[in-house]
């Protein structure tokens, strides 16, 4: 069944990266305007959760755990009438009954129930440029601050106009405005990435709408090197605050942020590094990284470190403004609210292809972290993550499971935090 999108996402190899395996950076393509048709394709997922997040409660306890079944429904037709194409995606919720007094099993959710529009587009390529315009997903390596997250159930998505083009030789030029977002944990609530004199945490009405735009070059001149660079404006953003740490920015922001990698027979090395700049700051916050890697046939290892300044406080870190997590290299499964602002942090991980699928273990620790938003200051929380990825009934469904021990390191003798996960997804 072909699958017709107008960025065509290219993963070559999977590898593990603290968890959920990961496709290597995918590469930015124009459409090819094919025949006339609908293409229909979906997925159906179960999905669970268990964790110990505090003393009083245990692993499997119906309050420490969240489920949901869902099912997406999506079809893509890219030469509706003059090269215009189109594509929606529908989403539904559910837990099985999980739920029920009878069962018993969750009382929480991973997404919520109920359903929702999750993609709706159209699409229009002329010469070496292609346009899309509407609800659709963006890749982490085309929008580093604004990107789907493919760890939850289902993938969060953005209200946006995409540019991108092909003009110059081995280079991809892409312009973006990115209006409205939901989030990883809540898909069928779709807000405003930049309501100007809106609190991010605010349910207020008022404000303006501005939107952000982002600017993306990548280029591939050099056989084995990846350069990519991006640039996002926002105007009264209010997500970054003035350096009292109280009131609600008026200024604009800019973030800037490169990726480099390199790769050469079994080996990888990437750098990336950025800045988020506004008069609202004290400083302009500052965060930068490398990765190590190479692989020995069915094995892979990396090493990889980041580092952010406290700057980031003021602005709830370099994070993605359409859910939880972060371009930086060091993300592992739970690790992002350490990781994102005021911290230096190291991250280990190794993979092995065996008996069908793939195992992963990955270890995080922070050699230096005085974010508060982690409990307390001058701590040295570390994460563990254990997993296990495969293909069943001739590939058409995925299967994970993960564990992961958790010390956020607040106060001396705290107990670690245990987390299970589970989840199924049958593609068709």
């Amino acid at each position: 069944m072909k699958k017709t999108l107008l960025l065509s996402v290219v993963a070559s190899t999977m590898i593990m990266a603290g968890g959920d395996i990961a496709p290597v950076e995918p590469v930015i393509e124009t459409p090819v305007v094919e025949a006339s048709g609908w293409d229909f394709s979906g997925q159906a997922v179960l999905y669970y959760q268990t964790r110990d997040l505090t003393a009083a409660r245990d692993l499997f306890d119906p309050e420490s755990s969240a489920a949901n079944s869902g099912i997406q429904l999506r079809a893509v037709n890219s030469d509706l009438a003059y090269g215009i194409g189109a594509g929606v995606e529908v989403s539904g919720l559910g837990t099985l009954g999980l739920q029920d007094e009878s069962i018993d099993l969750v009382d929480n959710t991973m997404q919520g129930t109920g359903g929702w529009i999750s993609q709706a587009y159209l699409t229009y390529g002329f010469g070496n440029t292609a346009v899309k315009l509407g609800r659709q997903e963006l890749p982490k390596s085309l929008s580093p601050f604004a990107f789907s997250e493919n760890w939850n159930v289902f993938k969060n998505t953005f209200d946006a106009a995409l540019v991108v083009n092909t003009d110059i030789s081995d280079t991809t030029l892409v312009g973006a405005w990115v209006a409205k977002a939901n989030s990883s944990v809540n898909v069928k609530k779709f807000n405003g990435v930049n309501n100007a004199g809106i609190p991010s945490n605010s349910n207020a009405k008022n404000g303006t709408d501005q939107g952000i735009f982002m600017a993306t070059v990548q280029n591939k001149s050099i056989e084995g090197l990846t350069l990519t660079g991006t640039w996002y404006y926002a105007s009264e953003w209010p997500d970054v605050y003035s350096s009292s740490g109280k009131n609600i920015s008026t200024e604009d922001a800019n973030i800037l942020w490169v990726d480099a990698k390199f790769n050469v027979s079994n080996f990888n090395v990437a750098l990336q590094g950025g800045t988020i700049m506004s008069d609202a700051l004290a400083d302009d916050s500052v965060a930068f990284g490398g990765k190590v890697g190479a692989d020995y046939g069915m094995f892979s290892a990396s090493v990889a470190y980041s580092s952010t300044d406290e700057n980031a406080n003021a602005i709830d870190g370099f994070k993605n403004v359409g859910g939880v997590k972060t371009p930086l290299y060091t993300q592992m499964i739970l690790n992002q609210g350490v990781i994102r602002s005021d911290a230096d942090y190291v991250k280990v991980a190794a993979s092995a292809n065996l008996y069908g699928g793939t195992f992963g273990v990955a270890y995080g620790y922070a050699i230096a972290n005085e974010d508060d938003l982690t409990g307390g200051k001058d701590n040295n929380p570390y994460e563990l993550d254990v997993t296990y990825k495969t293909k069943v009934f001739n590939d058409s469904t995925t299967v994970f499971a993960g564990y992961v021990l958790e010390n956020r390191d607040v106060q001396p003798n705290e107990d670690s935090n245990n987390m299970l996960r589970f989840w199924a997804r049958y593609n068709f």
